[in-house]
């Protein structure tokens, strides 16, 4: 059967609103990193603490709800999972900054890792079935931009109600109560994310492409691991790669902020605005121009196309992710992020249009989970959280925060080339016998 495409206008609206929900998911997930110190200061946590609430604590249960949210993708209403989702993560972001201890915020921190579960796989599978396969690069593109919008607008609006109820008395509000200004954050993002759930819930439904008739039952998940078995030297390479570079990305974003306020002396108030729009502007610049150069290898032939990106990204973000640390100023380590946050987003765009194109079509959302699996939990789990520990246990030192995250980064990517370089021809071949 010939596949019945949606019309660009409505397919392009469609993957707008999508970014609006996953930059909202971001914004989220990253505001804790401006909010380290006052945090620490309040709850009288340590950095492996802080590195457990954006790691672990979110990561956990973000991955293993996410492959049954992956399987429900495959049967479900795809805007109806995503509507929800987001109102539980926004409701679960806005009580953190009901939070009175580390257990509390833990908790809190979960709750929006599960409600976040539900994006991924069904955004994923909903943009592949509005686009054709040498467009998808740059629809996931647009898409994948709304994680570095909402990283950049959690430093811009976390250091905006920082800087500005810095030194003022708690606010005292009805039924609530006493707020710090940290409590403030966590409610001023949380909260509008319900009307982001309405808007999502009047998309419409795509319909799925690519269906054989014989594969119109939803396989089962000894079938998408089979799968994954079989075609191992590409789908575990791509993972763990893939996972690798999140790995480096999250040990130099979310570390970014104490390391300017350490090592630089620097406030909220004063780099908030300029990191935010380097997260902003040089992260959503890279995965669309990543996503773009995927598209472009593959309409001139090129086999392993959306595999390239992620090799180049690799050989970068090791020099400016070491660099970063090692310059003399706050400005200067602004100036060598922006280069670092280019080619840290490269990659992953070019990334889900990989799975996508190897996957048949009722088995993306379960294949997009289980490579969200392996991305959240290692990169996010363990990236923000190793670092942490590294400056607790190994450097036992504040300021040595940068040399942390130096060592992260330096051993993970040039790992992450290696494994990307190997996934090239088994991937090609994977493509070919589809």
């Amino acid at each position: 059967m010939t596949p019945q495409w949606p019309s660009p206008a409505r397919a392009w609206y469609a993957t707008f609103v999508l970014m609006v929900a996953y930059t909202l998911s971001y914004i989220d997930r990253q505001i804790l990193s401006m909010l380290v110190g006052p945090i620490k200061a309040d709850l009288g946590v340590s950095d492996t603490q802080i590195g457990l609430l954006q790691g672990l604590a979110f990561a956990v249960f973000y991955t293993l709800i996410g492959i049954p949210m992956g399987r429900l993708a495959d049967q479900g209403n795809r805007k109806r999972i995503i509507a929800w989702g987001i109102f539980v993560w926004s409701l679960a972001t806005a009580l953190s900054g009901l939070a009175r201890n580390f257990g509390q915020l833990f908790a809190a921190r979960v709750a929006v890792g599960v409600g976040e579960a539900a994006l991924g796989p069904a955004a994923y599978s909903m943009i592949a079935d509005q686009f054709r396969p040498e467009r998808r690069g740059r629809a996931l593109g647009v898409y994948s931009m709304g994680v570095y919008l909402g990283i950049g607008l959690a430093a811009i609006i976390g250091g905006a109600v920082v800087g500005r109820l810095a030194g003022q008395p708690p606010l005292q509000l009805p039924l609530l109560g006493e707020l710090a200004a940290w409590q403030v954050a966590f409610m001023v993002v949380g909260l509008p994310g319900v009307l982001v759930a309405l808007w999502v819930a009047t998309l419409a439904e795509p319909s799925r492409q690519g269906l054989r008739p014989a594969a119109d039952s939803l396989p089962r998940p000894a079938e998408v691991i089979g799968l994954v078995l079989e075609h191992r030297r590409f789908f575990l390479a791509h993972f763990v790669g893939i996972s690798l570079l999140t790995l480096s990305f999250n040990a130099v974003a979310f570390w970014m902020p104490p390391f300017l306020q350490r090592v630089h002396g620097l406030s909220p108030g004063e780099f908030g605005t300029s990191l935010g729009l380097i997260l902003a502007i040089g992260g959503a610049a890279g995965i669309l121009t990543g996503g773009m150069l995927a598209d472009s290898l593959r309409q001139r032939g090129h086999a392993d196309a959306e595999i390239w990106p992620g090799i180049i990204s690799a050989l970068a973000v090791a020099p400016l992710g070491i660099g970063v640390t090692v310059v003399g100023s706050g400005e200067a380590a602004l100036a060598v992020f922006a280069g670092f946050m280019f080619f840290s987003s490269f990659p992953f765009a070019a990334a889900a249009a990989a799975l996508q194109a190897g996957s048949p079509n009722r088995m993306r959302g379960q294949v997009s989970a289980a490579y969200l699996f392996f991305v959240n939990l290692a990169g996010i789990g363990l990236g923000s959280f190793l670092t942490g520990f590294l400056n607790d246990f190994v450097f036992a030192d504040e300021l040595r925060i940068g040399e942390s995250m130096a060592w992260i980064v330096g051993v993970a990517a040039p790992l992450a080339a290696l494994l990307l370089w190997s996934a090239r021809e088994p991937y090609s071949r994977r493509l070919r016998d589809s």
